[in-house]
């Protein structure tokens, strides 16, 4: 279980985040809401451990984890532009998080094509990126994230950059894929549909605080 306990956070003598405390247990999707720079992503990145945190703590399975490195949270970013590497192709992008903990390229792209047969990918592996449509490189982002087993989940803004017909289509798959990997979720968004379509649970962020809404 993820906790997110007192977290507080200034930014330019501006309170972003004041006492927030949270919790998100394995397969629960947790939607928060809030408007551009309420605070949500950097939340996200307190939590990941890309950004420092004035006060509080944050705990995984009871494990206080607030000064440990982003790398051995075992947690998964994702963010709205996919950020995959256009000079590699999809079979590489999926493998670069195995690659990085350690394991051969060789083993690393045979998984890497375990989990594109998986997304129904496996005719994209040698693709570059780019030639992908955006749900296509969505799917992609989701399958580099999920190849290295995260425990937990972190989604920011993930479908904006889509239509939206693909983001019911993604929403919906997503859904089933947290589900599949019992991962402790955090969506953050501004489109409530969104939010009510994913999260288990919601909450709105106004002016630091966590206040929920369903």
């Amino acid at each position: 279980m993820l906790e997110l306990i007192n977290i507080s956070k200034d930014w330019k003598a501006r309170v972003l985040l004041h006492d927030v405390s949270l919790g998100v247990s394995p397969g629960e999707t947790v939607a928060i809401l809030g408007s551009s720079g309420s605070g949500k992503s950097t939340l996200l990145k307190i939590v990941a451990g890309l950004e420092p945190l004035d006060a509080g703590r944050v705990l995984f399975d009871g494990q206080d984890i607030t000064t440990l490195a982003p790398e051995r949270r075992r947690f998964a970013l994702m963010f709205q532009d996919f950020a995959l590497f256009p000079h590699l192709d999809v079979q590489d992008n999926v493998a670069f998080g195995l690659v990085e903990q350690g394991t051969r390229k060789p083993d690393a792209r045979a998984q890497a094509c375990t989990v594109l047969e998986r997304f129904g990918l496996q005719a994209f592996a040698r693709a570059r990126v780019t030639q992908l449509s955006g749900g296509e490189q969505q799917r992609v982002a989701l399958a580099r994230a999920l190849i290295t087993q995260p425990r937990v989940l972190l989604l920011d803004e993930p479908f904006s950059a889509l239509d939206a017909e693909l983001r019911l289509e993604l929403r919906e798959e997503f859904c089933l894929r947290i589900t599949e990997f019992n991962m402790a979720t955090i969506l953050v968004t501004h489109d409530e549909a969104e939010a009510r379509a994913m999260g288990t649970t919601g909450y709105r962020l106004v002016n630091g605080a966590l206040l929920q809404v369903w």
